[in-house]
């Protein structure tokens, strides 16, 4: 009798172990991948804080569709813009998905998908300046986003550093800190990119200030993963192309970009 029981006893410990793994089996399938997508939470439109201080953008919505698609739970992970390549090697993110441009030097640390928006660096300057052409900039004060892609235009531009005041170029940590210094007059002109530029500008007042015909390029935008993360890369990608296909992409991008 006290074997039976014994028995009993068994089975009902497996029986019980089995139904808690399967849970547990099951409430992890139903979470999905995790990934934590770094961003800067001051780049608007992309990525940035509204007033209830949720961040928001037209690649905050991109992603959360391309989450949504594949069963992904995602994490927006704000981080220094300046350290996002060391960010994402390290495994403290899982992408950079913000207004990131493709460029062969940023190629050699991480892999992007396929470009999925044109963009320019563009030069800012107030209504009022007598800045008119690249030239003007001679022995001015120029400022713009440290480890940007609006710095590495500048830079790719010969002689234009050089040429400024001090010869070198003011960095701040944010475009809001380089507009503020424009708007203060502590600086003559800023580059910096166009979506943010022209979003900002449209909220500020665009009677404010000035662009110049010229620019320093036109530069397309990709997602950055990591090198061995293939299988991640391939569905981005799919996903991404999926989205245009049905519509999906145009409709998130007139929301950011009605004009």
């Amino acid at each position: 009798m006290l074997r039976k029981k014994k028995s009993v006893v068994i089975l009902v410990l497996v029986l019980l172990v089995s139904t808690i793994v399967g849970c547990t089996q099951q409430e992890s399938s139903s979470k999905g991948e995790e990934f934590v997508i770094g961003l800067d939470d001051t780049f608007a439109p992309m990525s940035f804080r509204n007033e209830q201080n949720e961040i928001v953008g037209f690649d905050v919505d991109l992603a959360k569709e391309v989450a949504k698609r594949n069963g992904w739970n995602i994490r927006f992970q704000p981080i220094d813009w300046a350290m996002k390549e060391a960010e994402l090697n390290s495994g403290n993110i899982d992408m950079i998905w913000n207004g990131y441009t493709i460029t062969d030097e940023r190629k050699e640390k991480v892999n992007f998908t396929d470009a999925y928006l044109t963009n320019s660096q563009i030069i800012v300057t107030l209504s009022d300046s007598d800045i008119d052409e690249i030239d003007d900039l001679k022995n001015k004060t120029v400022a713009t986003q440290a480890e940007s892609s609006s710095l590495d235009a500048a830079r790719k531009l010969d002689g234009f550093i050089e040429s400024l005041k001090d010869g070198k170029i003011i960095e701040y940590s944010t475009f809001n800190e380089v507009f503020n210094d424009l708007e203060s007059g502590r600086t003559d002109a800023i580059i910096v990119d166009e979506v943010l530029a022209r979003y900002y500008m449209n909220n500020k007042g665009e009677g404010l200030y000035k662009v110049l015909d010229e620019n320093l390029g036109i530069e397309e935008y990709g997602v950055g993963v990591r090198k061995e993360d293939e299988e991640l890369l391939k569905k981005l990608n799919i996903t991404l192309e999926e989205m245009k296909n049905d519509g999906t992409y145009d409709e998130i991008y007139s929301m950011w970009f009605a004009e």
